[in-house]
């Protein structure tokens, strides 16, 4: 299994490098940033910095959107990327949540997230690609340029488009029964059109938090560091409630019934673990979602998670333990998982 680290790029940019090199230290093989460009600082100009600190992180999104930049521009950043220090990026694609909303505007259609996998892809890999009436092609790639895209999805449309047409799968929690319930619904859809399911890589993210034991004292502040995430996945959550109606055939329960609490959100603590708008978010949703708790718990769950044939487990690291869960996942727990 690989393990990757996901970060705000809140300033200053020389922290999230720093902590990037850490993860390549600790045997992290990817680094995944946000990107929102009102809340946060411009992610692309940060991987440039991290790829020349390290030797073989492979950095992106988690995760960019059709909507906040052109296609030929993206593609063109990560090409350029590619072309400075090897094909070590990846596209990490979806709706765009806070990126769009915070600017005032909707979240992207399926449809267009489908068109732009396709530009994007392709231009970065020196193919042709028509960009609505005019086909261009980057003269100055060179042979062997590749581009991986990886599309974050909860929905039943979503789930299916992902099998169908992206690279890699992201998910962005970590309990088991809907792991395994999304990452069949991704396989299926691969498999329908034609293509092995392993042609699709599962990357599973949530927030890992590590305790000195399983006191409840400290699963209560690992709970409280975490909760956040069960707010951001909330955003997604209430989306699809919107769309399918609650307890809908198309969504399961386990996804949905948590959020029935949920009264707003204020994108500008999105992310952050003194988010106040996550009160609602129970305790069981953050054990579920995440990863929290002694050492073993964390071997025990990743197990799990490799069993449903989860790829890559991504590592939010958003609390008031950044190193300590770098250096513990480094030294006792990626070791357990990969022997």
């Amino acid at each position: 299994m690989d393990f990757g680290l996901v970060l705000q790029t809140d300033p200053p940019a020389s922290r999230v490098i720093s902590l990037m090199k850490r993860a390549e230290r600790n045997g992290f093989r990817y680094g995944w940033t946000f990107d929102s460009a009102v809340l946060w600082q411009e992610p692309f100009v940060i991987y440039s910095q991290i790829l020349a600190n390290t030797q073989k992180l492979t950095v992106g999104p988690m995760v960019t959107n059709p909507g906040t930049r052109t296609w030929e521009v993206t593609a063109s950043t990560f090409a350029t990327l590619n072309d400075m220090f090897g094909n070590r990026t990846v596209c990490g694609i979806g709706r765009g949540d806070s990126a769009m909303r915070v600017a005032g505007r909707k979240p992207n259609t399926l449809a267009r997230i489908s068109e732009a996998m396709k530009v994007i892809r392709a231009l970065a890999r020196g193919e042709e690609a028509d960009l609505g009436g005019t086909v261009v092609r980057f003269p100055w790639i060179r042979p062997g340029a590749e581009l991986p895209v990886w599309m974050a999805a909860y929905g039943p449309k979503a789930l299916k488009m992902t099998g169908e047409e992206a690279d890699g799968f992201i998910l962005q929690l970590a309990d088991l029964y809907l792991t395994e319930y999304m990452v069949k619904a991704v396989r299926d859809a691969a498999v329908a059109v034609g293509r092995a399911p392993s042609d699709v890589k599962i990357c599973v993210a949530a927030p890992a938090y590590v305790t000195e034991d399983d006191s409840p004292k400290a699963l209560a502040h690992a709970r409280d560091q975490c909760r956040w995430f069960g707010g951001m996945v909330g955003n997604h959550v209430a989306d699809l409630v919107a769309k399918y109606g609650e307890h809908s055939a198309a969504v399961p329960d386990e996804l949905t019934d948590y959020i029935k609490a949920r009264e707003g959100y204020d994108y500008a603590h999105h992310g952050r673990s003194d988010n106040p708008d996550t009160q609602f978010v129970p305790d069981e949703i953050v054990d579920r979602f995440c990863l929290i708790g002694p050492v073993e718990r964390h071997i025990e769950k990743l197990t799990a998670l490799r069993e449903l044939g989860v790829d890559q487990f991504a590592v939010y690291d958003m609390h008031d333990a950044q190193e300590a869960v770098i250096d513990a996942y480094g030294t006792q727990v990626i070791p357990a998982i990969n022997g």
